[in-house]
């Protein structure tokens, strides 16, 4: 028996057939497009092993230039840091009933994705093109990692190119909220219906297995609760101007990538590729 679910809204019908054990796996065409290799199981990992026909692009390759974080887990180089990274996926779509066949990934840098939006952007509406899903899973626009905004940015930039656009959802992060951080909610700025599934015990221990693979983000990831997962449609955003008044967490821990200077990126991008307005 699955756990208590709860509903606000009118969700798009896919989303019960998701969480149904009842009903048969869920076989639509759906990309799950994330930054880095662990955001799609901190995001919906409990949802993942009832995703029969997805494909998870990841953006970076988890590796930062600085070989800081590297050293901090014990590796020598980026590169070697990254093939620990993508393990540690490996093992952990295992648990959830997938494979790295169904995976791709840019290899951009960590932490430097806002730096290739316009190539990101083209590669993002390429393979849009190409899986033709009904659904695109991602990041909202929070000024949280400057990656996880990039990713957000190509998403909804490559999706207004299609001229049928699949709907977008997203999953929740963290954000910079009161002086602190903040998971597993959606910032409040956006007046949009959210949908949550509070996991059962089943899985809560896939989930907590999942987690428990990433041994390279364990700092990272006990930030992260994992009894419930958010999700909502995606809003029409303004990337020309931040997503929150007030620091935001990429600039506050000095990822490099200040408000001002990602929202001219994102406008130059708009340009180059003809989109006016919110998308």
């Amino acid at each position: 028996m699955r756990g208590k679910r709860l509903y606000f809204g009118r969700f798009p019908r896919f989303f019960a057939d998701l969480v149904d054990e009842r009903r048969p796996p869920l076989r639509i065409p759906t990309l799950v497009i994330v930054a880095h290799p662990d955001d799609e199981v901190i995001g919906m990992g409990a949802q993942l092993q009832r995703l029969k026909n997805a494909t998870l692009l990841h953006i970076t390759d988890g590796a930062p230039k600085n070989p800081e974080d590297a050293k901090n887990a014990g590796y020598y180089s980026a590169s070697d840091y990254a093939n620990a990274r993508r393990r540690e996926l490996e093992n952990a779509l295992h648990i959830a009933g997938a494979s790295l066949s169904n995976t791709l990934e840019l290899k951009v840098r960590d932490q430097e994705a806002s730096l290739e939006l316009g190539g990101i952007t083209e590669a993002v509406r390429r393979i849009t093109s190409e899986i033709r899903p009904r659904v695109v899973f991602t990041h909202p626009y929070e000024g949280g990692h400057p990656d996880h905004d990039a990713t957000a940015f190509a998403v909804h930039a490559a999706c207004a190119r299609l001229p049928r656009p699949p709907c977008i959802i997203e999953m929740t992060s963290y954000h910079w909220e009161c002086s602190r951080m903040v998971t597993g909610k959606f910032l409040t700025s956006h007046s949009r219906e959210i949908w949550t599934a509070f996991l059962n015990p089943e899985e809560l221990k896939i989930k907590r297995l999942m987690f428990n693979c990433f041994k390279t983000q364990e700092p990272v990831l006990r930030a992260f609760r994992i009894d419930a997962e958010r999700f909502r449609v995606a809003p029409r955003y303004d990337f020309s101007t931040p997503p929150h008044p007030g620091t935001l967490y990429g600039s506050h821990n000095q990822f490099g990538i200040t408000a001002r200077f990602f929202n001219s990126l994102a406008q130059a991008t708009l340009v180059e590729n003809g989109i006016q307005g919110r998308i």
